[in-house]
């Protein structure tokens, strides 16, 4: 195997006592042959303004507006803009708290779909201005950039450029009123790392989309922030990772072609989520995903914040796999973080710090060929090393002793470029090498999880590059044990099963919604619990000196009396019973063969006994691309399965095909009914003519 040239400076001369003659030779003959070793580009680079937001890697979004008071993701544009009016906004404490977290910024919705402006936009008359708050004199960005500068962070704002309020949406006049819109907040509030886009593009209160025009949107953010990033599904900063679970492919690469990208162009998911491997330009991705269900603050789900072991695995699928992170923690009704989310924070923080705190591999002794290549474990991000060749290059690290480890850190120097496309990571064990891991692609930073490891000699194999790979860091660490929350799922006949994923878990549980512990009820066995109600779980190790976090679920009446009454006919092994056996993992889908019935579709169930309704709720399917999800329902209730009148609830379901959460739909009042028929009116994607249904459920409490 041939040797790897060593690629960095270091200065060796700052304390020689040489002759000046000796010492300008030295320096002549070091600089000729590293000027001759400075590798040439591979395909698109970043720009200097690319490379610092990399290096960013984790931050925060914050959703807030009219929708954090009246419980919706997406406003309609029609709300009283005096129901915005937080009793305590602290913009300070949203700052510490990420601060505190480990994140480097903070980027704010200063316009949603609704509308409705955190400050006083002259180009609108649905902005805090006309709120409640401060009597209509306060500035959410004002106050939200102070403390971003008093704190150290970056500073960024999402506008979107849909307005369901705006009376000149949908003409000609609206795009320079964006254009308006968008100076004010590039010229008021100071430094602004990144510009937040997406591609939502609905009817505005006259009933007509916008034609938006995004090289003027684009340019005038440039032109007041050169350096800003901007986001969208193309770029051309940073792209959606084409999901918003906060996950990155287990290929990544940083580069697309902006040419076949648009913001709001359908069917990109998995094109997004991977990159290009042959991308004409550099658009690295960048992982959206909210630390609750929805995007904006509900009360309902004060209870759902995710778990650490969620959250990790969203870290290491995110920062891990090359792209940033932007966790979303929507601001409470006070104007403040909630101290769920907050905790949550600080436990994923500390976990970090431990994980992190230590390179096990700094102490290592790295060759190739024979020869030493110290630049791979000296720590530093200024040197690197170069690859003699593209294909099959190893790179071995040595231990004086025994090292332990789990996590794995391997970095390129993106400066020239992304090019590796496959590498493996090897221990010798009794004298052989054992694989560990095989990858594809690694970019700014590639993280693997492995099973706890421990060897004195280990080897990463760059098994194929575009041109010989550049690395900057192999860095090894040993991750604490974390224990693993609690899981809770009810069957159709309504008995609780509690589980954990943690190694000889003891689970204690409570019906009554008291906090578990170990003193209350230790789960054994199934529990019946066909009524519902709330059930809180937690998971205990070590004697119960260690507990998980509370996990909390509210079930409604369990569907052991239900039946099907009537379905639009169903593909093979997905037949509409799916759609109520209480199981989130098996669907209910139409005939997805061509030619088959259009919408709408549609499903009735006999609940088996009449009750009193309060509504009804709607799990989509969250897995093949949100397939058969429909966006447009019409619910109807009847006695006795024939009479169905009007329907008691028509509408629909907001982002349900980036956030496919569970949908709860309450009516403006209690019905009896016996019989549910649920009307599918319009597909997610107008292109697939099926519906599928995950669970259908009603609400009764």
């Amino acid at each position: 195997m041939k040797g790897l040239l060593l690629v960095q400076t270091k200065s060796y001369f700052s304390h020689m006592k040489t002759s000046t003659l000796l010492f300008s030779l030295l320096f002549s003959s070091l600089t000729a042959v590293q000027a001759q070793s400075v590798p040439a580009n591979v395909g698109p680079v970043p720009s200097k303004a690319q490379l610092a937001w990399q290096q960013m890697e984790y931050y925060m979004f914050i959703h807030f507006g009219p929708n954090t008071f009246t419980d919706k993701e997406w406003g309609h544009g029609d709300e009283d803009p005096k129901v915005f009016n937080p009793s305590a906004l602290d913009a300070r404490q949203w700052a510490r708290t990420a601060r505190a977290a480990g994140m480097k910024g903070i980027i704010i919705t200063a316009k949603h779909h609704d509308g409705f402006c955190l400050w006083p936009s002259a180009y609108s008359k649905h902005t805090v201005r006309e709120s409640a708050w401060k009597n209509g004199k306060g500035d959410v960005l004002a106050e939200l950039s102070a403390a971003c500068k008093e704190y150290g962070l970056k500073f960024g704002v999402y506008l979107s450029p849909w307005d369901r309020n705006h009376p000149d949406y949908g003409t000609e006049r609206y795009n320079q009123v964006f254009v308006n819109q968008l100076t004010e907040v590039h010229t008021k509030y100071g430094d602004v790392f990144e510009q937040w886009f997406d591609g939502a593009n609905g009817e505005g209160p006259n009933g007509k989309r916008q034609v938006y025009d995004w090289t003027l949107f684009n340019g005038t953010v440039y032109k007041y922030h050169p350096n800003a990033i901007i986001f969208s599904d193309g770029g051309p900063g940073c792209r959606w990772i084409g999901n918003e679970n906060g996950i990155a492919g287990a290929t990544n690469w940083s580069t697309i072609n902006r040419s076949e990208v648009f913001p709001g162009k359908g069917g990109l998911e998995h094109y997004l989520n991977e990159g290009v491997e042959t991308g004409a330009d550099w658009v690295p991705g960048e992982a959206d995903v909210s630390i609750r269900p929805g995007w904006f603050f509900s009360p309902s789900t004060n209870d759902k914040v995710k778990t650490l072991s969620h959250l990790l695995d969203i870290y290491y699928g995110s920062v891990g796999r090359n792209a940033n992170l932007l966790l979303n923690v929507p601001v409470d009704r006070r104007g403040r973080i909630h101290a769920n989310d907050s905790t949550r924070l600080m436990e994923l923080r500390r976990v970090l710090d431990q994980t992190f705190k230590s390179n096990l591999a700094i102490d290592a002794v790295a060759t190739t060929g024979g020869k030493t290549v110290a630049a791979v474990v000296d720590g530093k991000k200024e040197t690197s090393w170069q690859a003699a060749t593209a294909q099959n290059a190893v790179i071995e690290l040595s231990f004086k002793k025994p090292v332990t480890f789990n996590r794995f850190q391997i970095q390129e120097d993106i400066v020239r470029g992304q090019r590796v496309k496959a590498f493996k990571v090897e221990v010798l064990e009794a004298g052989a090498y054992k694989e560990l891991a095989s990858e594809t692609t690694i970019g700014y930073k590639r993280i693997l999880r492995l099973p706890m490891t421990t060897a004195s000699k280990m080897r990463v194999i760059i098994l194929d590059a575009k041109a010989a790979a550049i690395i900057n860091e192999i860095q090894l660490f040993k991750a604490p044990e974390v224990l693993e929350d609690a899981v809770i799922k009810r069957d159709k006949n309504g008995a609780l099963v509690i589980s954990s994923p943690s190694v000889d878990p003891v689970l204690h549980y409570t019906l009554d919604g008291s906090e578990p512990t170990v003193k209350s009820p230790k789960y054994t066995a199934p529990v019946p619990f066909v009524q519902g109600g709330i059930v809180k779980a937690k998971a205990f190790v070590g004697g119960g000196a260690k507990g998980g976090n509370t996990i909390t679920m509210n079930f409604d009446v369990a569907p052991v009396k239900w039946s099907i009454h009537y379905a639009d006919s169903s593909a093979r092994n997905q037949g509409p019973e799916r759609a109520i056996d209480g199981d989130p993992s098996t669907v209910w889908s139409t005939i997805m063969a061509p030619g088959a019935k259009g919408y709408p579709h549609e499903i009735q169930v006999n609940l088996g006994e009449v009750l009193d309704l309060k509504g009804f709720s709607y799990l989509p399917r969250t897995n093949q691309n949100a397939s058969g999800t429909f966006v447009d329902y019409a619910f109807y209730v009847s006695e006795d399965g024939k009479s169905w009148g009007e329907p008691v609830a028509k509408g629909s379901f907001a982002n349900i095909v980036n956030s496919p959460v569970k949908q709860e739909l309450r009516f403006g009042k209690t019905v009896k009914a016996q019989y549910i028929r649920l009307v599918a009116l319009r597909a997610a994607y107008e292109q697939q003519h099926w519906t599928s249904i995950a669970e259908l459920g009603v609400i009764t409490k």
